[in-house]
């Protein structure tokens, strides 16, 4: 495991953007207060600070109740170790998170949505055998969609606070990606011939 967190840590480095248009989007909303021509007022938001910072709680909470699960049900010692390191980084964003959402008043979901709700019954009742694939799997899946939820938010986001938040938190969701991505080749390759994917979604006895 010490290899995907080096090479999370070489993704890390390369992943901040370089250019960002931080507290002055292409659009802003009208009538915002400005601090300067063009400049929104701190912690004065448009639309996609708001979905931004309630898809991203959402997300995050999801992250620690499934890294939790993880941690108690999977059988490889590279997905546990992934999922503790999940639960670590995702509760640390969590509370920056909660802090500028506070500072923006923007309310925050308090559960899971619809789509996470039914992943976490899929992990409570996938057996140990399919467990591993089917936590990594929703992983990829995951990430992926984090990254793209921050490259937006960086991009056409109004709050300067939230858009560096996203911008730090972009590298880190990145190596998690190329983590998965390692752990989840670990185990494939590990699989005999013509086991990938059986057991996953079966319920326990």
């Amino acid at each position: 495991m010490r290899r995907f967190l080096a090479s999370a840590s070489v993704l890390t480095a390369l992943a901040l953007p370089a250019t960002a248009q931080i507290g002055n989007p292409a659009g802003v909303d009208p009538a915002t207060p400005q601090s300067a021509p063009g400049v929104p007022a701190p912690h004065t938001t448009n639309t996609q600070d708001k979905l931004f910072a309630q898809l991203l709680a959402t997300g995050g909470m999801a992250e620690v109740e499934f890294g939790k699960i993880a941690d108690r049900k999977a059988q490889s010692s590279s997905v546990k170790e992934f999922a503790r390191r999940m639960v670590q980084d995702h509760s640390r964003a969590n509370e920056q998170l909660e802090k500028l959402a506070k500072q923006a008043n923007i309310p925050l979901p308090t559960e899971l949505g619809p789509d996470e709700k039914a992943m976490k019954n899929e992990l409570d009742g996938t057996s140990a055998r399919g467990f591993d694939l089917a936590y990594m799997q929703g992983q990829l899946i995951g990430h992926q969609k984090a990254v793209i939820l921050l490259q937006y938010e960086i991009g056409q986001g109004q709050d300067g606070e939230l858009q560096r938040f996203a911008a730090e938190s972009l590298p880190v969701v990145m190596g998690h990606l190329e983590m998965a991505r390692a752990v989840m080749a670990e185990i494939t390759a590990a699989e005999p011939p013509g086991t990938i994917g059986v057991g996953t979604g079966t319920r326990e006895r």
